[in-house]
C-alpha cells in the first residue's frame, strides 16, 4: 500500500482517523500500532516477522544497556543488535549483490540467494540503530514499553519511504501529543501537496525518463530534458513522499523534521546536501562521520572518513555499482570543494555558483538513475553531444513540445516563489479565499490521475 492509491487515501486513511480521534489518549498509540502493522502487512505480510524481530531485539538490548550502564561489558549490548540488525539488512539487500561479484571477479559459480527485499528496511534499521546508540550515549532513556516503541518503529507514515524519524525527536510525543484542528488542517494542507508533487509533477516527468530510455531516436535536446526531469522526478517523489508523511503525522498529532529545504536553490554540493534528504544526511554525520573523528582529525583521516560516509550513502540507496559510484561522486567533490573551491566562493557570482551546482546534481542522478554504468557514462556524453549525437530530432522537437509546461512548473516549484508570495501578508487575504480552492483542485486532478492508472511508480523498492 502507498499514499498515492486509491485503497489508501478512500479506504484506509479515512477509516484509521475516525477510529483514532474516537479512541481515548491512552488507546491511541494501540491504533496506530494496529494501524500501521495493518498497512505493512497489507504490502509485505511475510517479512512483518522481521520488522518484529527488530524491534524486540532493540527493546531487549536498549533495557540491558540501561541496567548494566555502569558494567564494562555495557558496549557488548551496543555492538550485539547492531551487528545482528546490519547483518539482517545485508542479507537481504546486499547478499545477491555479494554473489553477483564474486562470481564475475572470482570466477566463481556460486547460486543467488531467492529473497525479495523487504520495503522500507533500510529506514526502520537506521531508526533503531539510531536508538541503541542514543541509549547508549545517554541522550534518550530506554523505552520500557515495547508498544510503545514499536509504534515508533512501525508508525506508517514514515514507514517506507522516511523521513528517518529519531526516537529522541518524538520520545516525548509518543507519551504526549497535542491534537488540534489547526494542527490536523495544517496536516491536511501538507498532505495534498506532497500527494501533488508526487502525481502530478514527479510521475509525469518520471513518464518522460521513461520514453527516453526506450527511445531510439536519442538528440542532445532529448539528453538534457531526460536529465531534467531525472531531477524533477526525484526530488518531487521523495520530497512529495516526505510531505506526505509530515502531513500525516500532524494529523496524528505529530511533528516531524524538515527532510527538504529547496536544494535545487543551493550554491555548493555541500549546501546542497544540507539542504536534499536532511533526515539521512544528519544520520550519518552523527551516527558514522563524527564517531569517525569527523573533521578533527588529520587530513588524510578526515579524508578517509569522508569517502566511508559516501560509499556507504550511496550502498545505501542500492546494491548496484552506479550507487557506489554516485556516493563516491559526491565523495570527491565535497572533498574538492572543501579543500579549495569555498575559498574563492564569495567571488564568485551566485548564478553561477547555481548552475555549478545544478550541473553536478544533474550528472549524479544520471549516475543514480542509470542501470549500468555504461549507459549512465553514455547519457552525461550525450549531454555534450559526444557519440556523433545530433542536436535535435523530430521526436525530442514532439516530446519537448509535449512536456515543456510541466517541466517549467517544476523548476519554478522546486523554489521558494510561492512559498514567498504565500508569506507576503499582502497577499494573505487572496492567499485565504484561493488555497482551499486551489488544495481542492489539486487533490481532485491527482485522484483522477490515480483512478485512471497513470503511470505512479515506487521508487523506494530499494530501501
Amino acid at each position: 500500500m502507498v499514499f498515492s492509491s486509491i485503497t489508501f487515501l478512500f479506504y484506509f486513511l479515512p477509516i484509521v482517523l475516525v477510529i483514532y480521534y474516537l479512541m481515548p489518549n491512552k488507546l491511541k498509540n494501540a491504533v496506530l500500532l494496529v494501524a500501521s502493522l495493518l498497512f505493512y502487512f497489507w504490502g509485505e505480510p511475510k517479512y512483518i516477522v522481521v520488522m518484529i524481530f527488530s524491534i524486540i531485539l532493540a527493546y531487549i538490548f536498549g533495557n540491558l544497556i540501561d541496567k548494566y550502564k555502569n558494567s564494562k561489558y555495557r558496549v557488548v549490548f551496543l555492538i550485539i543488535p547492531i551487528l545482528i540488525s546490519v547483518g539482517i539488512l545485508i542479507y537481504f539487500k546486499y547478499a545477491n549483490f555479494i554473489i553477483k561479484n564474486i562470481n564475475l571477479y572470482l570466477s566463481q559459480e556460486i547460486d543467488l540467494i531467492n529473497v525479495i527485499l523487504p520495503i522500507g528496511i533500510s529506514f526502520y534499521t537506521f531508526q533503531l540503530i539510531s536508538y541503541i546508540v542514543d541509549v547508549y550515549r545517554g541522550d534518550v532513556k530506554p523505552q520500557k514499553n515495547i508498544l510503545k516503541l514499536a509504534t515508533y518503529v512501525c508508525l506508517f507514515p514514515q514507514l517506507i519511504a522516511g523521513p528517518i524519524v529519531r526516537y529522541k525527536d518524538i520520545e516525548k510525543q509518543l507519551e504526549k501529543r497535542e491534537c488540534n484542528i489547526d494542527k490536523f488542517s495544517a496536516g491536511v494542507r501538507r498532505f495534498i501537496i506532497g500527494l501533488g508533487k508526487k502525481v502530478l509533477i514527479a510521475n509525469v516527468v518520471g513518464n518522460l525518463v521513461t520514453i527516453f530510455l526506450a527511445s531510439n531516436e536519442k538528440s542532445v535536446l532529448f539528453y538534457w530534458m531526460y536529465g531534467i526531469s531525472v531531477m524533477l522526478q526525484i526530488y518531487f517523489d521523495f520530497s512529495g513522499y516526505s510531505d506526505m508523511a509530515i502531513g500525516l503525522g500532524k494529523m496524528f498529532g505529530f511533528e516531524f523534521l524538515e527532510n527538504f529545504n529547496y536544494p535545487y536553490i543551493a550554491q555548493s554540493i555541500t549546501d546542497f546536501w544540507r539542504r536534499w534528504h536532511i533526515s539521512l544526511s544528519t544520520w550519518f554525520r552523527d551516527y558514522i562521520y563524527i564517531p569517525l573523528g569527523g573533521n578533527k582529525v588529520s587530513k588524510l583521516k578526515w579524508i578517509r572518513n569522508l569517502m566511508v560516509v559516501w560509499c556507504l550513502t550511496g550502498l545505501w540507496h542500492g546494491a548496484e555499482w552506479n550507487f557506489v559510484v554516485w556516493g563516491l561522486y559526491f565523495g570527491i567533490i565535497l572533498i574538492i570543494e572543501k579543500l579549495f573551491l569555498l575559498k574563492y566562493s564569495e567571488k564568485i557570482p551566485k548564478p553561477i555558483k547555481r548552475i555549478y551546482t545544478i550541473l553536478i546534481v544533474m550528472i549524479s542522478f544520471i549516475i543514480f538513475n542509470g542501470s549500468a554504468l555504461n549507459e549512465a557514462i553514455k547519457n552525461i556524453g550525450g549531454l555534450f553531444g559526444i557519440g556523433n549525437v545530433t542536436l535535435l530530432s523530430n521526436e525530442s522537437i514532439y516530446y519537448f513540445k509535449s512536456y515543456f509546461i510541466i517541466i517549467l512548473v517544476g523548476i519554478l516549484a522546486s523554489t521558494p516563489i510561492a512559498k514567498n508570495i504565500c508569506l507576503n501578508k499582502k497577499m494573505n487575504k487572496i492567499i485565504n479565499i484561493l488555497e482551499p480552492i486551489f488544495l481542492l483542485v489539486i487533490f481532485m486532478i491527482s485522484t483522477s490521475y490515480i483512478i485512471d492508472g497513470s503511470f505512479n511508480p515506487f521508487l523506494y523498492f530499494r530501501f
